[in-house]
């Protein structure tokens, strides 16, 4: 069987998802542009030999619309014979983008392909693909008469199941930011974070190379001050038993991004004279009840490590999308996770969570942290929006 190898991961520093982040200022094209032109030109790789461009973007709408990865290849400089195609599997829409190109690689239709994805929170807000549309339809509410739920009340849903205390959100929230300060202090993130030139407030051209979304100073004492998010008056009688813990504190903040993931056959690779980092051992993707939303990653690593052969313990890290605190804590809690090997070089709490760029965001840091650790196996899985989840096991070659 052909491997599916990653060669290079490469990743924008976080930027605020708000009007005056750091990213803000930078048309989504560009950024997803940037990475694209980074990955090819640090591995001194022509990009008419890439076969198909794969990105990850949620809100396909105003400045991300009409396949925005092909708009950013072509303003990359890519040659227009590279097609690319734009998917949304929501929050894992890039995981996704690296499971097909890989896939893709395996089933010897690619030689050469680049997952990538970007989301700019800031210039696109949540909320304005649907413009507020009914998205649902008759069937959905049929089928749910009480109506879904936002994922902050999933997310209020996970912590009352699991009995996780706000206490405990926030030390583990806390620690998502001590333990990325530490990292970026370390230099665990300087071969996979690319800089970009951006405007700051003054007018002034900066290189961008730290995460914006990081605060150092976080402490559980800071978080426990915030008031909870999604508590309405509506959703405390139609859900008795939430406690109502989750704070702006233990969720992810909104941000922009883009990252990329260079991905080859084996053979392609050794022909260009590129080291492979990691090859792909194992995928999957499953769906999950869409009240709770959020919970899918667990069969979906139950699925993926059965079909790898594997036990949680053979595993060396796992990132584990921290898109509310408690969607890693259950996790962890239901597979028997080492707490020590989750998240550890902080999560999205800390380093953000720029929607469609996330998956492949998450897989640079994992590629690099196991080369840095001198770990063999990486499993990354990520919640996704009406009950999904992506699970991928890499190996570190």
């Amino acid at each position: 069987m052909t491997n599916a190898v990653i060669v290079d991961a490469v990743r924008l520093a976080s930027g605020k998802g708000k009007m005056g982040g750091a990213l803000s200022g930078t048309h989504p094209v560009e950024l997803l542009a940037h990475v694209l032109r980074s990955i090819t030109s640090r591995n001194d790789l022509d990009p008419a030999q890439v076969d198909d461009v794969i990105g990850g973007c949620v809100a396909q709408a105003g400045e991300q619309a009409l396949n925005i990865s092909r708009t950013a290849l072509l303003s990359a400089g890519f040659p227009e014979s590279v097609p690319a195609t734009t998917i949304d599997r929501q929050c894992g829409s890039s995981q996704q983008a690296a499971h097909f190109a890989a896939q893709g690689v395996i089933a010897g239709a690619y030689d050469i392909v680049i997952a990538c994805g970007v989301e700019s929170m800031s210039r696109i807000p949540m909320g304005t693909a649907t413009l507020g549309k009914d998205t649902h339809g008759p069937g959905i509410r049929s089928r749910y008469p009480e109506g879904l739920v936002n994922q902050g009340i999933s997310a209020e849903l996970i912590s009352a199941k699991w009995k996780i205390d706000r206490e405990t959100l926030d030390a583990y929230s806390a620690q998502s930011h001590q333990r990325a300060a530490a990292a970026f202090e370390a230099g665990a993130f300087a071969n996979e974070i690319v800089p970009i030139d951006v405007t700051d407030a003054d007018g002034r051209t900066v290189s961008h190379t730290v995460d914006e979304t990081l605060r150092a100073s976080t402490t559980a004492e800071g978080l426990a001050g915030l008031k909870p998010s999604f508590r309405t008056d509506e959703y405390a009688a139609r859900f008795p038993e939430a406690n109502w813990n989750i704070t702006p504190g233990n969720s992810s903040p909104l941000t922009d991004g883009a990252s990329a993931v260079l991905i080859m056959s084996e053979e392609a690779a050794n022909k260009l004279g590129l080291t492979p980092r990691a090859r792909f051992h194992s995928f999957a993707v499953t769906g999950d009840d869409p009240i709770f939303m959020l919970t899918a990653p667990i069969p979906a690593t139950r699925k993926v490590l059965t079909k790898a052969g594997l036990s949680i313990d053979d595993i060396d890290a796992y990132e584990v999308n921290e898109a509310f605190a408690p969607v890693p804590l259950a996790w962890a809690q239901e597979l028997g996770a080492d707490p020590a090997k989750l998240n550890p070089l902080g999560g999205a709490i800390a380093l953000g969570h720029a929607l469609g760029s996330s998956g492949t965001r998450l897989l640079t840091t994992l590629v690099n942290h196991l080369e840095n650790t001198g770990g063999r196996y990486g499993l990354q899985t990520m919640c996704e929006g009406a009950g999904m989840a992506n699970a991928t096991v890499i190996e570190r070659v």
